[in-house]
C-alpha cells in the first residue's frame, strides 16, 4: 500500500489578522487548550482525533505561501460545531458572544435540513455555525452519519 493521498485532513490552517485576539477568544473566552502556542506566529488546537486547527499570523501565512500577494482573508468558509439540543445552541452562542464573537444569525430554525442553528464570527472573521442537527451522528469508530 502506498503513502498516497488518503481521504483525510490533518491540519486546517486559517490566516489570522490578530493572533492575540484569537487567543483571547478561543483560549480565554471559550476555554480551549492550545497544543502549541508560538506568540506572533501560530496557535494550534486539537479539534478531533488526528486533526489540528491552526490559527496562523496572516502576514506569516502569506510569506509561507511565497505568492507575493495576500491570500489570507477567509471567505466562503464556515466551521461547524454540532451540539445536542436547541438549548445547547443558545448556550454556546451566548458563550461565544461573551468571548467577543459577533452573532450574525441568532439561533433559529435553518432553511435547509431540519436543523436549528446560529452563526458567530470570531474576532478575525472566521464564521462558525453552531447547530443542532438531529440527522447528524458519529459512530464509535468516528464515521459521520448524515440524514
Amino acid at each position: 500500500m502506498s503513502d498516497g493521498m488518503g481521504q483525510n485532513v490533518h491540519f486546517l490552517t486559517l490566516a489570522t489578522r490578530d493572533l492575540d485576539a484569537a487567543r483571547r477568544f478561543y483560549v480565554d473566552g471559550l476555554g480551549w487548550t492550545a497544543v502549541l502556542d508560538v506568540p506572533d506566529e501560530i496557535l494550534f488546537f486539537q479539534i478531533a482525533p488526528g486533526l489540528l486547527l491552526g490559527l496562523f499570523d496572516a502576514e506569516k501565512f502569506d510569506e509561507d505561501l511565497l505568492r507575493g500577494r495576500t491570500v489570507s482573508e477567509p471567505s466562503g468558509v464556515t466551521l461547524a460545531h454540532n451540539v445536542g439540543s436547541e438549548d445547547a445552541v443558545r448556550e454556546t452562542v451566548a458563550t461565544m458572544r461573551a468571548a467577543g464573537g459577533e452573532v450574525i444569525t441568532e439561533p433559529e430554525p435553518g432553511a435547509f435540513g431540519g436543523i436549528f442553528h446560529a452563526h458567530v464570527v470570531d474576532p478575525n472573521g472566521v464564521i462558525w455555525e453552531i447547530a443542532h442537527n438531529p440527522g447528524w451522528s458519529v459512530d464509535a469508530d468516528g464515521t459521520v452519519r448524515l440524514g
